[in-house]
């Protein structure tokens, strides 16, 4: 375990989430593989997290999450595409998992043209499998560049910056 308070430290500079292994581990991948076709399997990729220190249960936990990151590519179908100007109307149990301000910032990337309404889809549906976390704007934007990273999204130095950016909640609605 060693190497995963190693890596815990590290990370907390930048992006931290007070120990929360699973996004330690999502963030771990983001910062040790370039793109996610480079990441291996299931699992010899649990393999290599062992040796970097992540306990087995943390590591089954985000790589359950992370296959369905993988099959999400599939998975999410739009019934229509959105015209310009609509809204998207959340269901009852997408509205008790995500606050206002992870919905407020989910906007604001679609309105800022760094996602388009399928990858906005993927991005909830996502959340929506974390439905037994607290899902504070900080873990919601781990998901967020999860996503885009799995999409092979190019990251632009605001978005990144954005995205890694830990800023608490309210400040985050007051500067933007």
């Amino acid at each position: 375990m060693a190497g995963s308070e190693n890596y815990r430290v590290a990370a907390s500079s930048d992006f931290d989430d007070s120990g929360i292994p699973m996004f330690d581990i999502l963030v771990y991948l983001f910062e040790n593989y370039l793109h996610a076709e480079a990441c291996p399997e299931s699992e010899q990729l649990a393999r290599k997290l062992t040796a970097a220190g992540f306990e087995e249960e943390e590591i089954s936990e985000a790589l359950e999450w992370f296959s369905g990151l993988r099959a999400a590519d599939n998975a999410v179908a739009m019934i229509g595409t959105p015209t310009p100007g609509s809204i998207r109307i959340y269901a009852p149990e997408e509205l008790s998992c995500l606050s206002a301000v992870c919905r407020g910032f989910l906007s604001f990337l679609e309105s800022a043209g760094m996602i388009d309404p399928l990858i906005r889809e993927r991005i909830i549906e996502r959340a929506m499998a974390l439905s037994g976390f607290n899902l504070t704007l900080h873990r919601f934007k781990v998901i967020v560049l999860m996503v885009l990273w799995q999409q092979d999204c190019q990251f632009d130095t605001l978005m990144l910056d954005e995205l890694l950016n830990d800023s608490d909640e309210e400040g985050w609605l007051q500067s933007h």
